[in-house]
Order: C-alpha cells, then structure tokens, then sequence
C-alpha cells in the first residue's frame, strides 16, 4: 500500500453501466482510548440499482448495540454525499482532501439487547441517534495494493447523540473509500484496523480463499509506513457465527484479537441470497510485547451452496 493517493480521489467516480454491483462506498469507524465506546458509519452508493446502502452503528460497554440500516435511500445529487430518507438525514462531507472529513448524522435508529437480533429484523425499541464527528488524517492515506481503495489512520472528536444522552468523542479510528465491483455474497474476506497504545496504527484485508493476497500497513509513531503483504487470521465463531476471539498476524505484527461489541448486519443480494457480515469493536494484545489497543474488524461470510 505504497503509492500515493490522488486528492480527487476523494470524489465520486464514474460507474461501470455494465456491472449491476459496480458500488462506491465511504466507511469511518472509531473508538474511544479505553475501549467503552466505538461506532462506524459507512455510505454505499449503487448507482445501477438506483440506491444508497447507509449505515451506521454504536456499541459500547454496558449498552445495546444501536443500529441504523437503510439500504433504499435516494441516491445523492451532484457531487453531494447529503442524504434523506424517512427518520435519516446524513451527510458527509470532505473538508480537506486527504486530510479532514465531517460526519453529520440525525436519525431513529433500533436499540437491541441481542446483537444477533440484527439478523432476525432488526426489532427493537426506537431511539434518536446523531453523530457530529470529525475525522482528521494521523498518517498519510495508504493505496491498497491492486485494488481501487485506499485506507487512513485518523483521530476522531465530537459528539455522538443517542436519546437525550448526549457523548463526547476524543478517540482514532480508520476511514476508507473504495469504488468498483463488490459482490458481497461470493466469498469470504476479513478485514481489520485499529491502533496500539503506544500510536502503532494497522490495518489489514484479506479474502478467507487459498489465493496468495493481502494488503495492508503497519505504521508505528514516527516512523515510516510498513506493506503488509502477509497476513494471516485465524478466527473461533460463538452462536449465530459472531466470533469470540481471533488471532492475527499482520506481516511481523502479531495480535490476540477479542471481540468486546458486535455490531452485525443482514446483507440480501439483487436475486435474494443473504450473506451474515459481523462486524466487530475489538480488543487487540501484541503478542510479543505489552502494547495493546482497540479497533474493528470484520468477517464476511457469505452463503454457502446449501443455503
């Protein structure tokens, strides 16, 4: 993930008419320094389905996962990633290229107990939810290798709004923005990001397949930023496939993984097959020393030939 990024990159690209599933997404996620709280917000634009995929997740200690999921939002207009729907109003918006985004959210979303309960309909109790949040580049953004993506460390201030509570935000995260083809329900993949106490950030993909890929960096405060082109993950699955712990290894980088919060969702294709896509606030312990952090990851597990 070494060549540079383009800042017009940062816009919208143009879609291939011929590829039903041709997709441009913007994802942000966070976490706070101590691991009590974390979210992610991702804008999926389809264009030749005509639909905008949103969501948006918190989770955190002592508190039910709050879900937002709409995937028949309008469009955006124009160079616009601003969107309306009933209960949402969200809008994205690059400040700097290559350097600051705003996230702007006012929404109902659905309080569940039960994670898994994403998977069953998502029935829950009705709370407000908003997300004021900035996200401000701590390492310069990183090209995946041979794909159109690119992926960047950043800190993470605001508030997050969630009833009549109201959050303040101090904490990192990562942030991406990939266009092309994605084809949810044709293979697994895991993806991963997160930051170490003494500021190492990472991040990882790989797809779960006997192909020799990967991509993804290391980049330790200070210092220069390392290709990851071997990582390897090795994942236990609890109840309803949500996992309970991992192990990683990101080039020299190795990690006992510990899911604190899921955060999971039902994704249905165009011909109704659905894919289970648990995502995850995690506790991260370097295995060869002391340094530990907090972040996400993500399994996609798609349907198998029986399902």
């Amino acid at each position: 993930m070494s060549s540079p990024v383009d800042p017009k990159d940062e816009g919208k690209h143009e879609a291939d008419p011929a590829d039903q599933l041709w997709n441009e997404s913007w994802y942000f996620d966070f976490a706070t320094p101590d691991g009590r709280l974390g979210g992610y917000v991702r804008v999926g634009l389809y264009p030749n389905l005509g639909t905008t995929w949103y969501w948006a997740y918190l989770v955190g200690d002592g508190r039910p996962l709050v879900a937002v999921r709409d995937h028949d939002v309008p469009l955006p207009k124009g160079s616009s990633l601003e969107l309306r729907a009933e209960g949402l109003w969200a809008d994205t918006v690059c400040e700097t290229p290559l350097e600051h985004w705003s996230v702007n959210l006012e929404s109902f979303g659905v309080a569940l107990d039960d994670p898994a309960d994403a998977y069953r309909g998502e029935r829950g109790q009705r709370v407000g939810f908003g997300l004021d949040l900035e996200w401000v580049e701590a390492a310069p953004p990183q090209m995946s290798t041979g794909l159109p993506r690119y992926e960047a460390a950043c800190t993470v201030q605001g508030e997050v709004l969630v009833g009549e509570e109201r959050i303040e935000v101090d904490g990192f995260g990562e942030r991406d923005h990939s266009w092309g083809h994605r084809d949810w329900w044709s293979m697994p993949w895991c993806w991963t990001a997160g930051r170490l106490d003494d500021g190492t950030a990472f991040h990882a993909f790989k797809p779960l397949i006997d192909i020799p890929f990967a991509s993804g960096f290391v980049a330790p405060p200070g210092g220069d930023v390392e290709n990851v082109e071997h990582f390897n993950v090795d994942t236990d699955l609890g109840a309803e496939g949500l996992p309970t712990r991992a192990t990683m290894e990101l080039g020299d980088l190795r990690l006992s993984v510990t899911p604190t919060g899921h955060a999971p969702i039902a994704l249905e294709a165009p011909d109704g097959r659905v894919s289970r896509f648990p995502r995850s606030l995690c506790r991260f312990e370097s295995v060869a020393d002391d340094r530990a952090g907090w972040g996400w990851t993500e399994w996609c597990q798609p349907p198998t030939g029986d399902s």
